[in-house]
């Protein structure tokens, strides 16, 4: 009998033993791959961020022409980016040859983004939390986002 204890006790050790080991594989991984899996793709914005994105020129994403068939340049983004907010959340929009697109948004602490549409003659997103519903649309003045007033928000 004592040969089944030994071994009783040798299974439970072992077992232990395992069970530690894959909890450091375990988080050993997550240290090693960080922040990405707890954390919203992009980032959640606060004022200060807004504001220095706002204050940041527009990179040039189009690449340099070569060749014979590159002779029409690429649209441009005007450059002008303005941040938008409602109780719901807030917005970074810009305009590209007279149309709206988002940069980012950011719903406000107790709501959530039930639609966002990035490109189109307005751009909108639409919030909705513990506060109700709230939404920002955007469309172009020439090459400057604007807020579209649609009773769904409150901008400010």
């Amino acid at each position: 009998m004592r040969s089944g204890k030994r071994r009783t006790l040798m299974a439970g050790v072992g077992w232990v033993a395992a069970a530690a080991l894959a909890t450091l594989i375990g988080m050993g991984g997550i240290r090693l791959i960080g922040d990405s899996l707890t954390t919203t793709p992009g980032g959640v914005l606060d004022q200060q961020d807004v504001a220095k994105a706002l204050a940041q020129p527009v990179p040039s994403s189009s690449p340099t022409p070569s060749g014979p068939a590159a002779t029409t340049p690429p649209a441009k983004p005007s450059g002008v980016r303005k941040g938008f907010s409602s109780a719901g959340g807030s917005v970074i929009a810009g305009c590209r040859d007279g149309r709206p697109y988002l940069v980012s948004w950011a719903p406000s602490p107790g709501y959530r983004v039930t639609r966002q549409e990035t490109e189109s003659e307005h751009a909108e997103v639409r919030f909705e939390g513990s506060g109700g519903r709230s939404e920002i649309r955007i469309a172009c003045s020439g090459d400057t986002p604007v807020e579209q007033q649609n009773g769904g928000g409150r901008g400010k």
